[in-house]
């Protein structure tokens, strides 16, 4: 049945004003133990290593009440053969089915919620849930890649390097019917997303990036413009219209692997911790942020204890920043003391 008209109007209206509810009143956190989005295994150890470096403990210093929804149960299918050259299509397809019913869920109760993966394929599910709630959300992919491959333009068919190929409107009829994706219907418009921190572009991307006119910042362009511009022109470009739902997908490779070293396709010359802390301070600032993701934690990989060590504890920063803790340190009121003044004038430019 198709909504036209008031009633259109109205469900949206109601839509939206679940997802205001949802900012800034509770977070939720849930992990998603899951790797069959790329061949490497341990990134479903990423959600526990990230609660084991203090997550839940650091966000209670923070002004709303957290609600940790523990780890979602996936199956994987004894039987999944590739589809091209697409590896296990079918086990993706049904974890995404099953994280995206969680996320609606979570954030229709009135949650900002901290999706824990896991590898970057979640993210189909976890903004899918997402705009199921938000219709009108807009999309901040924080990432040294640009994830928006296609079966036919992946290089290595790994379904982590193709989620947002799957969200895009302008992309549906570059897109085959994937087995395990039929609940699966492209929402987002190019003009909703923009990409923070690319370095490792494959051919194909390169070409969808500029045929859509995706608004992306490489690394040089952080270079060259500083962190500073690149989120005002983020923001400008994605909210000057309105107000609206952010969904933040942050994958920890994005920081250089100097500081995140225990992840599954580190690219040198990535974000510094002052960069990566400011976008998402910033991010937290605008009163937006709906639903984050932050996938790609695979202590496997680290070379030494410390090296997973750094990378869990680097990641509960980036969540803890995108929460609200800043670098003043936390701002819970104090009994007893009055609050502190919003503009303290003490830089003038």
């Amino acid at each position: 049945m198709a909504f036209r008209g008031p009633l259109l109007r109205l469900l949206r209206t109601q839509l939206n004003h679940t997802c205001q509810q949802s900012r800034a009143q509770s977070v939720a956190i849930l992990g998603a133990p899951f790797s069959k989005g790329q061949k490497r295994r341990g990134v479903e150890h990423g959600p526990k290593v990230i609660r084991d470096a203090g997550l839940i403990e650091r966000l209670s210093n923070l002004e709303y009440p957290v609600h940790d929804f523990g780890d979602l149960n996936f199956h994987h299918l004894e039987k999944d053969e590739p589809f091209m050259h697409v590896p296990f299509p079918r086990t993706v397809g049904s974890a995404n089915k099953l994280l995206s019913g969680a996320v609606s869920r979570a954030v229709g109760a009135g949650h900002t919620l901290v999706m824990l993966g896991g590898d970057h394929s979640l993210a189909i599910g976890s903004v899918g849930g997402h705009i199921q709630q938000c219709p009108d959300l807009c999309l901040i992919w924080v990432d040294a890649h640009a994830d928006v491959n296609t079966p036919m333009t992946s290089p290595s068919g790994n379904l982590h390097g193709q989620p947002v190929a799957f969200m895009l409107k302008e992309l549906q009829d570059k897109m085959p019917d994937i087995p395990g994706f039929s609940w699966m219907k492209p929402s987002l418009s190019s003009r909703d997303l923009v990409y923070i921190g690319l370095r490792d572009v494959d051919p194909g991307e390169y070409n969808i990036l500029k045929n859509l006119g995706i608004q992306y910042f490489t690394m040089r362009d952080i270079d060259r413009l500083g962190i500073q511009r690149v989120m005002e022109v983020t923001f400008d470009h994605l909210l000057a219209r309105k107000q609206r739902p952010i969904h933040l997908s942050f994958d920890i490779d994005a920081f250089d692997p100097s500081l995140a070293p225990a992840t599954g396709t580190p690219v040198n010359g990535g974000l510094t911790y002052r960069e990566g802390i400011y976008i998402t301070e910033e991010i937290h600032n605008t009163g937006q942020l709906s639903v984050m993701d932050l996938v790609e934690v695979n202590p496997v990989l680290g070379a030494s204890r410390e090296a997973v060590e750094a990378t869990a504890a680097l990641a509960v920063d980036v969540i803890a920043s995108s929460l609200g803790q800043t670098r003043e340190g936390a701002h819970a009121p104090i009994q007893g003391l009055s609050p502190p003044k919003e503009d303290t004038e003490q830089l003038c430019l």
